[in-house]
């Protein structure tokens, strides 16, 4: 298989590409590395606006597959109708689960225990202490027990939580027990102290949260959006927020990024992180891994990882 690979690494700083491919560095700059046609392997820049990784795609005829570096999908969904029938969309499973799992236990602990509010006090010289919640003993509810749901289900563990219940879109069991369906939610929802969103952003998920989903939770629970921030109904989130009846730590928000007047920056009970779960020091050696890999597979004209679909199909 030969043809240009377009990276948003430069390719100097990965060691191992296989021959036979052209490594082209983009992006997401104004100008193209080269003609998009010859493209046959699109490795979509990280962390930037749909507009801009989306803008090659119908340029992109001889692409066979689309490489994303983040753990969702969504973001280039909406124009797979703009690429040939074929292309393989793969996503960066295996890149993100430490680091998302890591942010989801700090906002977690962060939110429990106050942290928010020690450090305002600190800004004003003031000492003030008193009892918080703690995360041992709580019923932790993880929905979208993925690679990711599972990650963080190893770090709660430690700190001794009661029960993690698991949710899906569909029912199944694992080794550490049952994972729920979705449609069990209404039933779950009560039994938590902790909610963990870590879902994909699909149609089923699309303000999953909303009114009812809030409605449900037991008075005093922490809601931790991990996932996206569409997963969310974020006025159905205010509205119960300014009750005080919950508290809320959003790294994803919608919209995003939350412009500086918008309502949930100064709601009761959040704690706002912008979209932090996945760049860290981890990132780079472990999406570097993947992409030799994958372009591996590729060259060599194997099964790829990752596969969510194939377009035309």
């Amino acid at each position: 298989m030969t043809g240009d690979v377009w990276l948003p690494i430069p390719p100097d700083e990965i060691d191992g590409l296989p021959d036979g491919l052209v490594p082209r560095f983009w992006d997401g700059a104004e100008e193209y590395p080269a003609d998009p046609a010859d493209c046959v392997f699109y490795v979509v820049p990280y962390m930037r606006p749909a507009e801009t990784v989306l803008r090659p795609l119908p340029e992109l005829t001889g692409v066979n597959v689309v490489q994303t570096l983040s753990a969702g999908v969504d973001s280039v969904e909406p124009g797979l109708g703009l690429l040939p029938p074929g292309v393989r969309l793969c996503n960066a499973r295996g890149v993100h689960e430490a680091s998302t799992a890591e942010l989801a236990l700090t906002l977690t602990l962060a939110s429990l225990r106050g942290v928010p509010d020690f450090v305002r006090a600190q800004d004003r010289g003031e000492w003030k202490g008193g009892f918080r919640p703690a995360l041992a003993d709580r019923t932790v509810l993880v929905v979208g027990y993925g690679s990711i749901g599972s990650a963080i289900e190893d770090r709660l563990v430690p700190f001794e939580v009661a029960r993690v219940v698991r949710v899906a879109r569909t029912a199944r069991t694992t080794e550490r027990g049952p994972v729920h369906a979705l449609a069990d939610l209404p039933n779950l929802l009560p039994q938590a102290d902790v909610v963990i969103l870590s879902t994909p952003l699909t149609a089923t998920t699309r303000h999953l949260v909303d009114a009812a989903f809030l409605a449900r939770m037991k008075d005093g629970a922490l809601l931790v959006n991990v996932a996206r921030g569409a997963v969310v109904h974020t006025e159905a989130l205010l509205d119960e927020l300014r009750t005080g009846r919950i508290t809320a730590a959003l790294d994803v928000t919608d919209p995003e990024p939350l412009p500086p007047a918008h309502p949930l920056w100064s709601a009761p009970g959040v704690l706002v992180s912008p979209h932090v779960g996945g760049p860290t020091s981890a990132f780079a050696p472990r999406a570097k891994r993947l992409l030799v890999d994958q372009l591996t597979r590729f060259v060599n004209q194997r099964p790829l990882r990752n596969v969510i679909l194939t377009t035309g199909e």
